[in-house]
């Protein structure tokens, strides 16, 4: 997988302490985008499945992963999921694809069953919003995946 940062201990990727994950690459690229230095698919570094399960295990927080855009990555990612829920911990997942996008693309459908939390929908930079929570603008949504679940069959 392609990594660009670990941040242990973060609070503004979701609730509580967590280890939050920066994946390289993404062809979103909103404008106003926080973090434009992701979209790149060849940058960070090259980190194994054990390499972050490693640090996860030794930062003992629930996971966010972020980017970029992780569901580049989706095949790597869904190992790593299972194993992170192994640990018993809680994940979230940031991506500019909407949830509508993800449940009709059979490939990301997967995340679903994966992960415990998804920020969905491009940063709009017109609907930039200070005040949301764990968000940037106000079209993103908190979606607990369990309101899903029974619809990836």
């Amino acid at each position: 997988m392609r990594v660009l940062d670990i941040a242990a201990g973060t609070i503004v990727d979701g609730p509580g302490l967590r280890t939050s994950i920066y994946f390289a690459g993404c062809d979103h690229r909103c404008p106003g985008c926080h973090n434009p230095q992701s979209w790149a698919f060849d940058g960070g570094n090259e980190i194994s499945i054990d390499q972050l399960m490693a640090e996860i295990e030794e930062n003992d927080f629930d996971v966010t992963l972020t980017g970029g855009d992780p569901l580049y990555q989706i095949d790597e990612i869904l190992p790593l999921c299972q194993r992170i829920h192994d640990l018993g911990k809680n994940i979230w997942l940031y991506t500019g694809y909407t949830v509508e996008q993800i449940m009709a693309d059979p490939s990301l459908r997967r995340i679903i069953k994966a992960v415990d939390v998804i920020v969905d929908g491009p940063f709009i930079l017109a609907q930039r919003d200070i005040s949301l929570q764990f968000r940037g603008s106000g079209n993103q949504r908190i979606i607990h995946t369990a309101d899903y679940v029974g619809q990836t069959d």
